[in-house]
């Protein structure tokens, strides 16, 4: 079981977040502040994720002496948005105990911390996040990701339906909670989840990739192959391939991921990997119906 744990979550990670921060009144007591429209105008760049806007823009109030901690809350977003975490981190904590955008910062604080693998330190800062702010839905959907890590699968649901509430059902939260309920293999709704995260967001490559999961993991490979561009054949093949491990179909996981490596026409890792874990499986499963036979002869 924990081998199959392991592969499925090295197979799709959770959906990363958008740089997000809600715009504030707050400014630092001492020094230059920062115009509330430079503030929406980086926000707004970080939003639609044009990220070197959003840093030249940021650089240019930095340059000019800014001492504003609104500035310094969306430095932390833009280096989240770019996977520094360790720097992200260490903007948000640096303001977190700013009573304006402390739950701002809190939520950021725990998102990083996520990514960086100190669980329960994630937990902590985004559980005080959205104690204090219960709107933030970032925070929310960090939170269920935590919780589904540790099979917490009540606490994981409640996370996702606050998030979703307070993003007006965004496609990210969307996509997220359909893996934890892919997790729980409760297929149908997994699915469902993951069409209405595509229906918002067509070009979530995240919850395309999960329902083709859903779809493999119910035993129909084909289906799940079907329609991906020749690049990410490969892939495809490796996914199925998980899905089918996962079912126990330990024979057509093998064919699988052998048509993956082939796919990829080098060596591929993953798949080689996965295969590796089928193997063990198998062997795992053959060896305990044997002991279970021996048994029963007694």
């Amino acid at each position: 079981v924990a081998l199959i744990g392991t592969a499925l979550a090295a197979l799709v990670c959770v959906a990363s977040m958008p740089a997000m921060a809600s715009s504030s009144d707050d400014r630092s007591a001492a020094g230059k502040t920062v115009s509330d429209e430079s503030i929406s105008n980086i926000q707004h760049a970080l939003d639609e994720q044009r990220y070197v806007n959003a840093g030249n823009m940021l650089n240019q109030v930095l340059v000019g002496g800014a001492q504003d901690s609104r500035i310094v809350l969306l430095v932390g977003e833009l280096s989240l948005a770019r996977s520094n975490y360790s720097d992200a981190l260490a903007s948000f904590t640096s303001i977190e105990a700013n009573p304006a955008i402390g739950a701002q910062a809190l939520q950021g604080e725990g998102i990083s911390l996520s990514n960086l693998g100190r669980a329960n330190e994630a937990r902590a800062a985004l559980e005080k996040a959205v104690a204090e702010d219960p709107s933030l839905w970032r925070a929310w959907n960090a939170l269920g990701t935590e919780y589904d890590k540790q099979r917490d699968w009540p606490r994981a649901e409640a996370a996702y339906d606050h998030a979703l509430a307070n993003s007006d059902a965004t496609a990210i939260a969307l996509n997220n909670r359909g893996f934890s309920l892919l997790l729980q293999k409760r297929l149908d709704e997994a699915s469902a989840d993951f069409v209405a995260a595509l229906q918002k967001k067509p070009d979530l490559a995240s919850a395309r990739t999960n329902l083709r999961l859903a779809i493999a993991m119910t035993g129909d490979y084909d289906h799940a192959i079907a329609g991906g561009s020749q690049d990410g054949q490969a892939a495809l093949f490796n996914n199925a391939g998980v899905a089918a491990m996962v079912h126990g179909d330990y024979a057509q996981a093998e064919k699988l991921f052998g048509q993956a490596i082939k796919a990829k026409g080098e060596y591929y890792a993953r798949a080689e990997a996965n295969l590796e874990i089928t193997h063990a499986l198998e062997a795992q499963g053959n060896a305990s119906a044997k002991t279970a036979h021996s048994t029963a002869a007694q």
